[in-house]
């Protein structure tokens, strides 16, 4: 298992030099100079050329992308060309709310994702069946930003119940990672159901049944722990996609999270923060398949043993003399 996780690792590397050289390339020819969205309409040619010359923005394209990654190895992301901070600084301060958002909506989705796709699995073809489909079908047509600012309409400014922006109490906690949970839950209740409906069928959920067992147990014990492992691998790509996908809805709920960030920089052209901003999401990504790979071995055992190497049992003296005779 240690070694599957190291190559695991070993893999990152090419795949984040892409996403870097991927989104190097996008920021580079896009139209715009950055240093006439930074300055503004007021600054001379002296003022850009030295803004150039001081953020290296004079070098070639292939110089430009070898010195970025040779100072993103380093843990030097750049400095923002608005605050004059060091990126990664900004983008830490940022990515706690980010993770917690999206580790709020995640509960949300496997709550009621995999609860209701369970009971829509067992009462198959019934009215609940039907009604829980049309829900999922609904949460995942609707978009976030809409039902955000229903959810801001109904709960803050009608009922005056939670807060309508924000993110530093429990309060502002709910309605973003509902917002963003639901429809992440749409897409769980129907992976849920079909790998339910999968599972119950198998020979060995019948053999259950005749043992004695309750509905109950053959569900929870028997038939859930080979549905959920289908459903594991969409949590997690779930999870990953909401660390950078999440920025309409931090907008939405003025959330200074690392989504709000990126977006930020985009509409100035500022390279090194945009770029930062991404990286360490690639990164997050990575790392929640790796963990979700790994979780895998603890909960299926077929996929365990494939990490374990079999025991030899050595055959006796005697048994081996038998044999030769």
């Amino acid at each position: 298992m240690i070694k599957y996780i190291g190559k695991r690792i070993l893999m990152l590397i090419p795949v984040l030099l892409g996403v870097v050289l991927l989104v190097f390339s996008m920021m580079y020819f896009s139209p715009g100079n950055a240093e006439d969205y930074i300055l503004g309409d007021m600054a001379t040619e002296e003022d850009k050329e030295a803004f150039r010359e001081e953020h290296g923005l004079n070098e070639p394209f292939a110089i430009q992308y070898v010195n970025y990654v040779k100072d993103a190895l380093r843990g030097d992301l750049g400095i923002s060309y608005t605050t004059k901070q060091p990126v990664a600084e900004e983008i830490f301060k940022r990515f706690p709310t980010t993770f917690k958002l999206a580790l709020l909506s995640t509960l949300w989705s496997i709550v009621i994702g995999i609860t209701i796709g369970i009971i829509s699995a067992v009462r198959q073809y019934s009215i609940l069946d039907n009604v829980t489909r049309l829900i999922a079908m609904l949460g995942v047509s609707i978009p976030t930003f809409w039902e955000g600012l229903m959810l801001i309409i109904l709960f803050s400014v009608q009922l005056a119940l939670l807060p309508a922006s924000g993110f530093t109490t429990w309060k502002h906690w709910i309605l973003p990672s509902f917002t963003i949970g639901t429809h992440s839950a749409a897409t769980v209740m129907r992976m849920m159901r079909s790998s339910m409906l999968e599972a119950i069928r198998q020979d060995y959920i019948t053999t259950a049944k005749s043992k004695g067992q309750t509905n109950f147990v053959v569900v929870t014990k028997h038939a859930l722990r080979n549905a959920i492992i289908p459903v594991m691998t969409l949590v997690g790509v779930n999870f990953g996609k909401l660390l950078g996908g999440s920025a309409i809805t931090e907008i939405v709920f003025s959330i200074p999270g690392l989504g709000n960030l990126i977006i930020d920089g985009i509409k100035v052209k500022n390279a090194p923060l945009v770029q930062g901003g991404i990286l360490v999401i690639a990164l997050a990504m990575a790392l929640c398949n790796l963990i979700i790979d790994v979780l895998y071995a603890y909960v299926d055992p077929r996929i365990r043993s494939q990490y374990v190497k079999p025991r030899v049992k050595l055959a006796s003296k005697s048994a081996t003399t038998e044999e030769e005779k």
